[in-house]
């Protein structure tokens, strides 16, 4: 079973989300556990003071590194070290790729920034990494502590019962998904396109692979300079690339 254990001072936040699809369904299932810490309650002081002004000056404030190492400490004491992490805007971006490294780990620490960030001294003597979930900024590091659960956890072996379900995903050969349909077969005279009410399953493959490359090839075309793609994939590529410049030049 994967232990995750999340550092915060505002734990209501995980209430919720915690509680409902795949999440709730890993936890009953005992595929995952889910700890969360309110650093709060390690505060050296009855005012429960867990930031202060930044050396040097400056607006804002900083958290404090005792109540974050002491809570840390007791993690450490009765579960291990397990992999530390730091969400922060100044980390690495995380991406579908280090969710596969995680959805290994028996264990996950997460310590979710707030305000200006957390003492420099933490993340020197503490943390593994350090992550951001995107080039903008959030209130703390709540909402991109419960991104990167939905994500590893969907990838915990056993989690989703059929794993072609994850390994359709986005990102997860490091292209976007295809394009998907369902009932009825026309909607606002829109059809479902007719190789997929065809039967023909290697036509099907084809146009689900070739689309996923469109979509990729028109929405994030740098994922494609990383992409493992074979020669197949490399001639419906040309094919789009000569569609989407014919369709421009029009």
């Amino acid at each position: 079973m994967m232990r995750i254990d999340v550092l915060t001072i505002f734990p209501h936040v995980f209430e919720s989300p915690l509680q409902e699809s795949i999440v709730r369904r890993a936890r009953e299932n005992d595929l995952i556990e889910i700890h969360i810490c309110d650093f709060r309650d390690y505060a050296p002081d009855k005012h429960r003071k867990v930031d202060d002004y930044p050396y040097g000056g400056g607006p804002g404030m900083v958290l404090r590194p005792e109540p974050i190492a002491a809570c840390l400490t007791d993690i450490f004491e009765e579960y291990g070290q397990g992999k530390t992490i730091l969400l922060s805007p100044q980390g690495r971006q995380f991406t579908q790729e280090l969710a596969k490294s995680w959805a290994a780990e028996d264990h996950l620490i997460i310590i979710c920034g707030h305000y200006k960030g957390v003492d420099e001294r933490i993340r020197l003597r503490y943390v593994h990494d350090e992550i951001s979930i995107g080039d903008y900024v959030l209130t703390g590091g709540e909402l991109p502590a419960l991104v990167l659960i939905d994500a590893v956890t969907r990838l915990v072996p056993g989690v989703i019962g059929d794993l072609e379900s994850a390994e359709g995903d986005s990102f997860f050969e490091g292209l976007l998904d295809h394009p998907h349909y369902t009932r009825p077969e026309e909607f606002h005279g829109m059809r479902v396109p007719d190789v997929l009410l065809s039967g023909h399953h290697e036509h099907i493959r084809k146009w689900r692979r070739k689309e996923s490359l469109r979509r990729t090839y028109e929405n994030r075309p740098e994922l494609l300079e990383e992409a493992q793609l074979n020669k197949e994939d490399l001639l419906f590529l040309e094919e789009i690339r000569m569609n989407f410049e014919t369709t421009q030049e029009v």
